[in-house]
């Protein structure tokens, strides 16, 4: 391995640039959205009274980040604003997020459950529109060189997004009514709005398709075509399972937490502290070590770090649930929070850098929400039947499943990402 200065200061400027900051940006805005439907929703709901079933079957209103990849297409070759194909549906769907967002306080789960289940439905069709724009951006903007680092980054500010409506909200929910708290939550899409307004699209060659054949068809068997079909199955299947044990876990994380005996000001506090700094420093030498190591063997090594943070949870299940809060509980939720905060950010940051160098840069937008959409199934209908399980097996046993549940991704990676194949 070449450590030469030219090669440190070759990375040191990978590092220190534009699109680094650029990435943060697209982090927060893509990761605000989802967290508020997955930790700040069940807390509301749980708090309100709404029994464990029903907030688990709420997953469901996430089913547009499956379906994404059939609308991606057109995002490919329509452009909304004259801001480029990019940047226009980045925008409206920005500014859509925000007025939802704002307007979700103002119903009661017990008067309302199913105008806020289709309230949550439409911040995630907005969600995942944004996260289509926001991946083919990113990928347009970063090279080849740049993709580890530049997705570590945008993975851990996805991550630290969720600070604010799994921390911040939580809190501020303690001291002011429910329409403020998703008010202040919904300001936090303005630095998105700002960022779009500010950036430029990518310079890149794009071959714009007229008939509506092929631009449906053709980014999908372009991928099958180029990989083969059994390797495209395998590729799918890897896509699905990598990410299912940790994304079953962390689905019901807040009610956990608060059927453990937490508090919403404990969980928010120490969220804060705990999530926060495992997050940064998962970044910054996940995406260092991605540019030394290459993508393959990152998806060996975080996969196992991601593996491991899952019984966090099932030792604060046996440990739990307390009748008294004292400081040894609180240490040991920090523990649990920022091992997890460690383990799944380092597992996605190298998943979706796995994912952008799987795309064709002609249909990086269909490509990328196909390969996504498939990584979201569990998390949103696997994760529906979560309330179900946890009410059958308990929360030890539901957490010991969710680790069985995260091998079978990690043996394909023997097929998909060999560990002698350095990127």
């Amino acid at each position: 391995m070449n450590d030469s200065p030219q090669n440190n200061k070759s990375i040191l400027s990978i590092i220190f640039n534009t699109k680094m900051l650029i990435c943060v940006f697209t982090g927060f805005a893509s990761g605000l959205p989802l967290y508020l439907l997955i930790q700040l929703m069940p807390a509301w709901l749980e708090s309100e009274g709404v029994n464990i079933k029903t907030i688990g079957a709420f997953t469901l209103t996430q089913v547009p980040y499956i379906w994404k990849f059939l609308w991606a297409p057109f995002m490919d070759n329509i452009s909304l604003f004259r801001l480029g194909r990019r940047r226009g549906w980045m925008l409206s769907s920005q500014v859509a997020l925000f007025i939802l967002i704002a307007s979700m306080g103002f119903f009661s789960p017990q008067l309302n459950i199913m105008l806020i289940a289709l309230l949550c439905f439409a911040i995630a069709l907005f969600s995942a529109t944004q996260d289509v724009a926001l991946d083919a951006f990113r990928r347009e903007l970063l090279s080849d060189e740049e993709l580890g680092l530049g997705n570590s980054i945008h993975i851990n500010a996805y991550r630290i997004a969720g600070l604010v409506p799994g921390s911040l909200s939580l809190i501020l929910s303690n001291y002011f009514a429910w329409d403020i708290v998703f008010m202040v939550t919904a300001c936090f899409m303005f630095p998105a709005i700002l960022m779009t307004i500010l950036v430029k699209e990518p310079n890149k060659q794009v071959v714009t398709q007229h008939k509506l054949e092929n631009i449906i068809t053709k980014p999908f068997l372009e991928f099958i075509q180029r990989s083969g079909i059994k390797s495209a199955l395998l590729i799918l299947t890897f896509i699905f399972l990598y990410k299912l044990g940790d994304s079953m876990a962390t689905s019901l994380a807040t009610p956990f937490y608060l059927q453990m005996g937490y508090s919403r000001i404990d969980i928010g506090l120490i969220a804060k502290n705990a999530s926060l700094w495992p997050s940064v420093i998962g970044a910054l030498l996940g995406g260092i070590l991605m540019i030394k190591i290459g993508i393959n063997r990152a998806l060996w090594l975080f996969g196992i770090v991601q593996v491991l943070s899952i019984l966090g949870f099932v030792w604060l299940s046996i440990e739990g649930p307390f009748e008294k809060i004292n400081s040894f509980q609180l240490v040991l939720l920090a523990i649990v929070i920022s091992f997890e905060a460690l383990g799944v950010g380092l597992g996605s940051a190298a998943f979706v850098s796995y994912i952008a160098k799987t795309t064709n840069p002609l249909y990086t937008a269909t490509q990328f929400a196909l390969f996504t959409s498939f990584a979201s199934i569990p998390r949103t209908l696997i994760n529906a039947t979560t309330g179900f399980i946890v009410d059958s097996l308990g929360w030890t046993n539901f957490f010991w499943l969710c680790t069985i549940l995260a091998i079978p991704g990690m043996l394909l990676l023997f097929k998909v990402a060999p560990w002698h194949v350095k990127e």
